[in-house]
């Protein structure tokens, strides 16, 4: 609220007006410190709009100001008044005739009248901020899920200078609460029991700390309002059976399958009807697609009984002796995932679910999920984000403690990141593994990580299934209406150890004591409806009996099943994508030339180099004369290559997107994607997406400084459609360590695992050029490790494009931009889906060598495994194979030594799948004594070398070894000393030339 005129200067703040009218009002008038600020405001307000429906003190006081009374002039005491306004609007309260003249002298009664208005507004706040660290959300009552036990200050009656004889004094409400009701004031005591009722109970809220007052408003008002958590007997009989059927279906698996590892949902059964209860709203308000990630515990209740997985399939996991028909090499039950499109009966409408499979690394699945979120949006034009949402499951010592999980929620709300808001479900058993929670986390509540994107959080007591159900609710309306996070905090128990066989009272044995006391919360819910008349007894056993013969039928057809198929699990199926035979087996048909037409090439080096339409800096000017000179001599450099495939795929209806730290003007200022307005702030321009009217969108965008969190996203965002190139670069290649379960879990395994295909594609830039240890090395020899091929095959009568079909990603290090174009290009025509990793140069960037002719991506032209020597070889000595920045190095220093004749150079464009064939036809051009060399810039103990030895060896002659030129090992990926790096690099040189 805002002064307007008068001492209340306009637009100023009016405690801060008031201190200038007053020049010390803290001092003349104590009523008035700083906390009490915006009970004035109001106040003031209210006067300003109707002046009777302030206390006649207030009157009295707001108008001598503005009369120009001085310092503790302006304030007259009043009678006691049997009701206290608080804030007058809401009702106009009969003002008492005082004499200002009599009272100003003494106005010790009316400081005190407003003191404690202001301290039950005080207390009013002290429960909305600080409620839920005294609430009952412990279903074993034995600790405190924010780990302190104490009560808050603040929340005592002393704290406000309260006595017994307030308990029963009226007070005006605020208009901003509405636990009120239809009543505008409460006495002390009842407003005190219902604060404890509303913040205090089964359900903590925190939410004061969301910067919006709005959205403060909109939780307030579904926190506190009578009657909201209120349900029908309809819907507790369906809570109940939801129950019913989380309970069972865990108690059906320890039946049959007792010694089985199955990370069962023991203590927190009310998951299934939360997340069912989420996903009825959420459907209600428009949702049609949810995507789900969730660790490993109740995993296998949450594919039964959220998203309908066929029990007998199910089961079948359970059979040790059953292999899957199909490729791959699986994973366990409760990391699989699956797709299900369904009728929800209870909105009669049609939703999709999709669990994506994950890895038991904790939380990694959280940025694949947001990915894949946002692809399904892209590709149904769901722009407002209303359509498909995200749930994410998290255990309590993971979500506290895994740093991706504050990359993934900062991604929450960037342009190119957010996906309207994700539900998040913290499944807080009150320990990790056997780790105490005073031991695995710093924080009061291990959701605290969720107050850094404003998101509401609300704590529940999971043994109190009505509650659970009401911050469903909220949370569900809240992700439709605001378009943000959400996060809810289970707070259960588990019934069991870390697994079915653990044993968890090695190390909690007090709380494991009370667990085996505590009944489950079926049995809770179950009296509780008994008891209020809601169902009967033999409701009940109707329920029980009913799912109990829907297990034991699908057990029935388990026991039939004789195959077994990975297909069955997948989480993003490609309808219509593979070419498959009569037993829809995939058909394998060769990769057509990936050139275009050269009218296409002159459109986009045209556009690539024009002039923008926005006034850019000087060095972009002469960085677009330089292309477009390239443009008309038919040449591309890096820039220009990378661009002609990203375009050539756009106008091709291919959509293209661009992500990393950096990529829209390119680490090493090369590339200049997205160019700037010098004069107008967040104006640019996109030269790529304006190649025409019909081409696809092209999505380049600068990421948080994150490699886990954006790479994980990147990855679901391929998953989700075929026909999308995505593209993750880092800034230098070193980083990508940062995110190397991604890499590990599920770019170079996912398809072997859970029969997942991508054709994300990781651009790393790599080379030793004197820049330290950490700007050199993107580790090429751990990508290299984790290859699926053998070493000791040779691959003779294996079709290129079989090896590409059978390998689990594609290694390349490049050296020309025609090689770049075309490995990108392959991407979309490949009649399948491979992950590929790029090696890509830094100093080759601007390389006058590293140039290509348009000639080499005109129609019939392709990717180039390996690039051969094209002189003539009969005088050839020697011949070093070498891939990447080494072979400029390499070329260059043989011109200046003039050995062309005696020793040649072929590069290994693509490391995996190594092309045996190609290098077997080059290795027979060369005399019988040639020399066979590796040269490679990395250390010995790095790069390819490990890799390409025994590959190469097997085409030389028996008994030849092929000679290594290069670094010796080393445990630092480079030096960072410039005298050494040179040293080194010279040493090299002579190696290779050496006859």
């Amino acid at each position: 609220m805002y002064a307007v005129r008068g001492k209340l200067l306009g637009r100023i703040p009016v405690h801060h007006a008031l201190r200038s009218a007053l020049k010390s009002s803290a001092a003349a008038e104590p009523f008035l410190n700083g906390s009490s600020s915006t009970y004035v405001e109001e106040m003031y307000e209210s006067w300003r709009q109707d002046p009777s429906s302030v206390h006649k003190s207030w009157q009295i006081f707001f108008s001598r100001t503005e009369g120009g009374a001085g310092p503790g002039e302006a304030h007259v005491s009043a009678p006691n008044m049997p009701v206290y306004p608080m804030f007058a609007p809401s009702a106009a309260i009969p003002a008492t005739e005082a004499s200002a003249g009599d009272d100003i002298q003494s106005s010790r009664a009316g400081q005190s009248m407003i003191l404690k208005h202001h301290n039950f507004q005080r207390l009013l706040r002290s429960y909305q901020s600080s409620g839920h660290h005294i609430a009952k959300l412990d279903p074993l009552g034995i600790g405190s899920a924010d780990l302190d036990s104490t009560v808050p200050e603040i929340l005592t009656l002393e704290h406000y200078n309260f006595t017994k004889q307030d308990m029963d004094q009226y007070f005006q409400l605020p208009k901003h609460t509405y636990f009120g009701g239809d009543e505008k004031e409460l006495t002390l005591r009842e407003t005190i029991n219902r604060l404890e009722r509303i913040y205090c109970g089964s359900i903590g809220t925190e939410f004061m700390h969301i910067h919006d007052p709005t959205a403060r408003e909109y939780i307030r008002k579904w926190i506190e309002k009578p009657g909201i958590r209120n349900m029908t007997s309809e819907e507790k009989r369906i809570l109940l059976a939801r129950l019913v059927r989380s309970t069972r279906f865990e108690e059906y698996l320890a039946k049959k399958w007792p010694s089985e590892k199955r990370f069962g949902l023991e203590g927190c059964e009310v998951l299934i009807p939360a997340m069912k209860q989420i996903i009825d709203i959420a459907n209600s308000r428009g949702v049609e697609n949810f995507v789900i990630g969730m660790p490993h515990r109740g995993r296998l209740n949450v594919l039964a009984n959220v998203c309908r997985k066929e029990l007998e399939k199910l089961f079948n996991q359970f059979n040790p002796d059953m292999a899957p028909e199909d490729e791959g090499s699986g994973d366990v039950k409760y990391h699989l995932g699956m797709y299900h499109r369904r009728i929800n009966h209870l909105t009669n409408k049609e939703v999709t679910l999709s669990v994506v499979a994950n890895p038991s690394h904790l939380e990694a699945v959280n940025p694949v999920v947001c990915g894949k979120v946002r692809a399904t949006q892209f590709f149904t034009g769901d722009e407002a984000r209303q359509k498909t949402m995200a749930i994410l499951l998290h255990g309590d010592a993971a979500y506290s403690g895994q740093g991706v999980v504050y990359e993934t929620m900062h991604l929450s709300d960037l342009p190119s990141y957010t996906t309207g808001g994700t539900i998040h479900i913290v499944v807080n058993n009150q320990v990790g593994f056997t780790t105490d929670p005073r031991f695995s986390r710093s924080s009061p509540y291990c959701t605290d990580v969720a107050k850094v994107v404003n998101a509401p959080i609300l704590h529940v007591n999971a043994d109190d299934p009505e509650a659970v159900m009401h911050v469903c609710n909220v949370a569900a309306n809240w992700r439709a209406d605001w378009g943000k996070d959400v996060v809810i905090d289970l707070v259960c128990y588990r019934r069991n150890g870390h697994n079915e066989a653990d044993e968890p009272s090695f190390t909690q044995p007090l709380m494991y004591k009370r667990i085996r006391e505590t009944p489950n919360v079926l049995n809770k819910y179950s009296a509780q409806l008994l008891a209020e008349g809601t169902v009967s007894q033999a409701d009940i056993d109707e329920e029980l009996a009913s799912f109990d013969k829907i297990l034991n039928d699908a057990y029935q057809k388990s026991t039939a099943i004789t195959k077994m198929k990975l297909t069955d699990w997948l989480d993003s199926p490609w309808n219509d994508f593979f070419e498959c035979d009569a037993n829809k087996v995939p058909i394998l048909r060769a990769t057509p030339p990936t050139g275009t037409n050269d009218s296409v090439l002159k459109i986009i080096a045209e556009t690539f180099s024009a002039d923008p339409p926005i006034k850019v800096h000087p060095g972009i000017k002469r960085i677009l004369k330089g292309r477009k000179k390239m443009a008309e001599a038919r040449q591309a450099d890096w820039a220009l290559g990378e661009a002609l495939a990203f375009g050539s795929l756009l106008m091709e209806g291919y959509h293209v997107r661009l992500s990393g730290q950096d990529v829209e003007r390119g680490t090493f200022s090369h590339r200049h994607h997205v160019l700037h307005d010098q004069d107008v702030d967040g104006k640019v321009y996109n030269p790529l997406q304006n190649l025409s009217s019909s081409q696809q969108k092209y999505s380049v965008s600068n990421s948080s400084l994150s490699e886990f969190g954006v790479l994980g996203f990147e990855l679901g965002f391929s998953q989700h459609n075929p026909n999308s190139l995505v593209c993750w670069e880092a800034q230098f290649g070193d980083f990508f360590n940062t995110a190397q379960p991604i890499v590990d879990q599920f770019i170079s395994s996912g398809q072997d695992k859970w029969y997942r295909q991508s054709n994300l594609v990781m651009l790393l830039p790599h080379g030793m050029e004197g820049m330290g240890p950490e700007h050199s090395s993107a580790r090429m020899e751990r990508f290299l490790q984790m290859c699926n091929d053998d070493e000791d095959c040779k691959y003779e009568g294996v079709s290129s494009d079989q090896q590409l079909w059978d390998c689990n990603w594609q290694i390349m290090n490049v050296t020309t931009p025609a090689n770049m174009f075309h490995a990108l290009r392959r991407q979309m025509y490949m009649k399948f889906r491979k992950p590929l990793v790029i090696f890509t140069p830094k100093s080759l960037l601007r390389h006058p060598l590293a140039r290509s002719s348009f000639d080499e991506m005109i129609p019939g032209t392709s990717f180039k495994p390996i690039i051969p020597e094209s002189s003539d070889v009969t005088k050839t000595k020697k011949l070093i194979l070498c891939s990447g920045k080494a072979y400029y190095d390499l070329f260059e220093e043989r011109a200046q030594r003039g050995l062309e004749e005696e020793i040649a150079i072929t590069r290994i464009e693509q490391l995996h799948p190594f092309p045996h064939s190609l290098i077997e036809e080059e290795l027979r051009r060369y005399p019988q004594d040639t020399q066979v060399s590796w040269v490679q810039e990395e250390h010995k103990n790095a790069g390819a070398w490990s890799y390409v030895k025994p590959r190469v060896e097997n085409h030389l002659s028996s008994g030849t070894e092929l000679e290594y030129i290069g670094r010796g090992p080393a445990a630092s990926a480079a030096t960072g000393n410039k005298k050494i790096h040179k040293t080194e690099y010279k040493k090299l040189m002579d190696h290779s030339f050496a006859l």
